[in-house]
């Protein structure tokens, strides 16, 4: 298929979804909207879902691009995360597909796809990732840093910025404040001086309590 045909039935199935959402949205819509035939979206994809799954692909990548402009590496890495946490926050909400797949919301709309979107939020972890090998190698960030996980941990506090955006007549500048606690969190912790963490496994059993005697 011509490459401008497929992005011209991409640009129209970005459309449709993000107007009827994945269940209502029509096939026969889209190839209206796209100026194609029915059986030609399904030369571009080989199912509704497959069409879907190419449309957030599409989105996380224009988004993740879209924030990789902020990476200056002459700033210090922890500003950078400032710097791109806001930004991805303000910009989030031009992208209500990408929101969705941070909520969890496609993940429910596509139960047997599970792995394949994990594989998009991973995408949607690659600024904060290069950010944190950046600031390891400033010596602004510790050396041996499970880099994943902790892009893992950082993504997580970003729904919970999202879900707060959506959050009617919220004040920007109270999600800013927010937003800066959370990372302050992350950065500097709570404690005075660093301590190791350590979980507390819980009990192989919980003893019943004797009967009380009457």
């Amino acid at each position: 298929m011509e490459r401008d045909k497929k992005e011209c039935i991409l640009r129209a199935a970005v459309r449709a979804f993000e107007r009827f959402g994945f269940k209502k949205a029509s096939v026969d819509e889209i190839a209206r909207d796209a100026g194609v035939a029915k059986g030609t979206v399904y030369l571009a994809a080989e199912s509704k879902e497959d069409l879907f799954y190419q449309v957030l692909h599409r989105e996380v990548r224009a988004w993740v691009a879209d924030l990789s402009t902020l990476i200056d590496p002459r700033k210090q890495a922890d500003q950078l995360l400032v710097d791109v946490a806001q930004a991805s926050l303000r910009r989030v909400q031009a992208k209500p597909l990408v929101r969705d797949l941070l909520l969890g919301v496609v993940r429910n709309q596509l139960p047997g796809w599970a792995e394949r979107l994990e594989e998009l939020r991973g995408l949607g972890r690659t600024n904060v990732e290069e950010i944190l090998r950046l600031g390891i190698k400033q010596g602004v960030f510790k050396e041996g840093l499970d880099i994943p996980e902790v892009a893992t941990v950082l993504q997580d506090l970003q729904v919970v910025g999202v879900l707060r955006t959506a959050e009617p007549g919220i004040d920007p500048a109270r999600l800013r404040k927010l937003t800066m606690v959370a990372l302050d969190l992350v950065l500097n912790g709570l404690r005075e001086r660093a301590q190791p963490v350590t979980a507390t496994a819980p009990p192989d059993r919980i003893e019943p309590r004797s009967a009380p005697r009457l």
